[in-house]
């Protein structure tokens, strides 16, 4: 392995860990039996492409990693209604590891029940459980 051509201040371990200690995560187990709860949402934070690759849970509202902040501030013109306080919002990606970062930008946006999927879609899919297509908008 070659040596880095820099340090950096702070690495993605570092920041995985500092996201981790202010949010919580949750099991594949617990998170499908809140599949079809009312006051909880499934938030698929991968890229379009993952999301037509490999599907996606059922339910899911896709909201992509690099426009998550806008959607979530009511005060951005990108603002999506979808994000009310009141709910459980369960975010994942792929493996966790940003959905777990971006659980941390939540919380330190003050949304709170905020919740990450551990082991991500990689893992929910691995354990069987349900995966449906990504919805696909109609065409004007």
């Amino acid at each position: 392995m070659t040596q880095p051509a820099f340090k950096l201040k702070k690495n993605v371990k570092a920041l995985l860990d500092e996201a981790a200690a202010k949010t919580q995560g949750i099991s594949a187990e617990a998170a499908q039996a809140k599949l079809g709860d009312a006051n909880t949402l499934f938030v698929d934070i991968r890229d379009v492409r993952e999301l037509e690759r490999d599907g996606m849970i059922p339910g899911a509202f896709h909201a992509p990693r690099g426009m998550l902040e806008f959607w979530v501030d009511p005060e951005s013109k990108y603002y999506k209604p979808v994000f009310v306080p009141g709910k459980t919002y369960i975010l994942y990606c792929a493996a966790d590891w940003r959905a777990t970062l971006a659980a941390g930008v939540l919380a330190e946006m003050g949304m709170d029940r905020i919740l990450h999927l551990e082991g991500g879609f990689d893992e929910w899919k691995k354990a069987g459980r349900p995966v449906g297509e990504r919805p696909h908008k109609p065409k004007a």
